[in-house]
């Protein structure tokens, strides 16, 4: 396997949520097994990497997240020898395997948490967790005031009176980071996948492995500083104001990690999912000595509009570049609302990763797909990395009506059923056929799939899309081409070009120029040698509304 080093300054990478990419034995949950007969299609789409979403070992309280054994795959999954497979017939394709990590918490079945169980308050095995006495009469109040990302309390208490901190669910307690014997035990896991040959991981919540010492309740909820609709980025900060998240402490041990990967050949990686409130602060977990790339949540966030893109887009590459990082950019992932469904509804500006809309017939679907169509040819054409959310380059919308009891994301039973979760954008992707599973299962398998397909997924399955030349599919197929054999694209420099008001235009060296039309005008084009893609049609030298094009000049 030979490669052009260091990948992941330039690279494509393809995310895979397991449960829904393709099911190879029937039992309505995808597999390695499943993944490996896909490799193929991945390769032909032209991705430099897949990430894979946690296969370890799990109860799935929230659905791999909650790790049991960090060195062994889920039985739902396959094997360790089937995983060891797949890395090896990746490689074989070209395509490089980022498995998930995830640091901030095990689950409670984990041999750790089950020894700190029957332990008892006070004792050696409590200490690997977040473990305090409670407060009030008879301790019978949480020790501070925190509350989880998934609802409710921060906090659950042990019938011997202790309790203990999860920041998601009850089932994935948190780890104290300060304990000398869980950063060796996970440098430790990160050499056990290094040497069977994983390229890197995607860290899961890197942000919030470090607790403030004393922790202290939640400081006062300020009042927006903004008038009128919140910025995602004003949101965030709200929302990182906060003593367990985004401390300074947690780049010691993300050096110590990349001293880790450093032991090892073919520039293994790192790319954390860093939630923080301003590109410096961002910057800072990819110095370096620190890790190679972070998720640039400001562009998923960011809404159709042009002025607000640039900004994003400038600040990212500024501070980014200050500290020698790549930028990556992604528009969906499996915790965010499907952008051809974000993108459809004109009302939102901006949104936060957690925001979800009632079906209220304020959604265009055609305005969403053309719009996430123009939203792909301006990612694929920026400075750096990108990420596709498996179904992204199928065009698949989110699935806004599945019913009540279908839903399976732990936040719809943790937010008393207030909140729908995250299963609309997991649903498993069509391959083929006319009705559901649509080639997800194979011919004849009894289960069902594990969230249902909508019965009109047929035209945007795999099958149909491949050879269209207007589908989406070939869309991503062509720009993925473009951006592999084109000089001008991937790692490097941009330049903006000047445009009226709602239209974004860019050169890259050489000969390469990007336009994205946000306006609801049409915009004639600047002059050019020839037309190398377009996200729509163009008439008479003019890109339509929410519109795309890459030019060669």
């Amino acid at each position: 396997m030979s490669f052009t080093a260091p990948w992941w300054r330039s690279a494509v990478i393809y995310q895979v949520y397991i449960r829904s990419f393709a099911d190879d034995n029937g039992d309505g949950i995808g597999d390695i097994a499943g993944i490996r007969s896909r490799l193929p299609y991945l390769k032909s789409l032209g991705v430099d990497a897949i990430w894979i979403n946690p296969w370890y070992k799990s109860p799935m309280a929230d659905h791999g997240y909650d790790v049991a054994d960090f060195r062994a795959i889920d039985p739902r999954f396959g094997t360790l020898a089937d995983a060891e497979r797949l890395i090896t017939e990746a490689h074989e394709h070209g395509i490089r395997v980022i498995p998930d990590i995830v640091p901030n918490h095990t689950s409670d079945q984990h041999t750790w948490f089950q020894a700190a169980l029957t332990a008892g308050p006070g004792s050696p095995e409590r200490e690997r967790y977040v473990f305090r006495p409670g407060r009030g009469p008879d301790g019978a109040e949480p020790p501070n005031d925190w509350v989880s990302c998934f609802g409710g309390p921060a906090w659950t208490r042990l019938p011997d009176g202790d309790w203990y901190l999860h920041l998601f669910a009850p089932e994935q307690p948190d780890l104290n980071w300060q304990h000398p014997e869980v950063r060796a035990e996970f440098e430790s896991i990160l050499r056990f996948w290094f040497s069977r040959g994983v390229d890197g991981f995607r860290i899961d919540v890197a942000h919030g492995l470090v607790k403030h010492p004393e922790l202290p309740d939640l400081p006062p909820r300020a009042e927006p500083a903004v008038t009128g609709p919140l910025t995602g980025r004003d949101e965030i900060r709200q929302h990182l104001d906060h003593p367990h998240w985004g401390r300074d402490e947690v780049h010691e041990i993300y050096r110590g990690w990349r001293k880790v990967a450093d032991e090892f050949p073919g520039d293994r990686s790192f790319v954390a999912e860093a939630w923080a409130d301003t590109p410096e602060r961002l910057a800072a977990y990819v110095r370096r000595d620190g890790l190679h790339t972070a998720f640039n949540f400001d562009f998923l966030m960011c809404g159709w509009d042009a002025k607000d893109l640039r900004a994003v887009i400038d600040d990212s590459l500024a501070m980014l570049g200050a500290v020698g990082a790549p930028a990556t950019w992604v528009l969906s992932n499996h915790d965010v609302m499907r952008h051809p469904s974000r993108y459809g509804r004109t009302a939102a500006r901006s949104w936060m990763a957690n925001a979800r809309f009632e079906p209220d017939g304020s959604l265009d679907p055609e305005l969403g797909t053309r719009r996430a169509r123009a939203a792909a040819l301006l990612m694929l054409a920026l400075p750096g990395g990108a990420y596709v959310y498996q179904g992204e380059e199928l065009g698949l919308p989110e699935v806004e009506d599945l019913p009540e009891s279908a839903l399976q994301d732990p936040i719809w039973e943790r937010s008393s059923h207030t909140d729908r979760g995250r299963d609309g954008c997991r649903v498993p992707i069509p391959w083929s056929g006319q009705k559901a599973p649509y080639g997800f299962s194979p011919a004849g398998a009894t289960a069902d799939p594990w969230l249902p397909q909508p019965a009109d997924w047929a035209g945007l399955s795999v099958e149909t899309q491949t050879g269209d030349p207007a589908s989406m599919l070939e869309l991503y197929r062509t720009a993925l081409r473009i951006r592999r054999d084109h000089p001008a694209l991937g790692d490097g420099t941009m330049t903006w070009l000047d445009t009226p008001e709602g239209v974004l235009a860019f050169s890259r060296d050489p000969g390469f120029v990007c336009v994205v039309n946000l306006s609801a005008e049409p915009y004639e084009l600047p002059a050019h040698s020839g037309l190398l893609l377009a996200g729509g049609l163009l008439e008479d030298g003019m890109l339509g509304p929410d519109q795309a094009v890459w030019l060669a000049v």
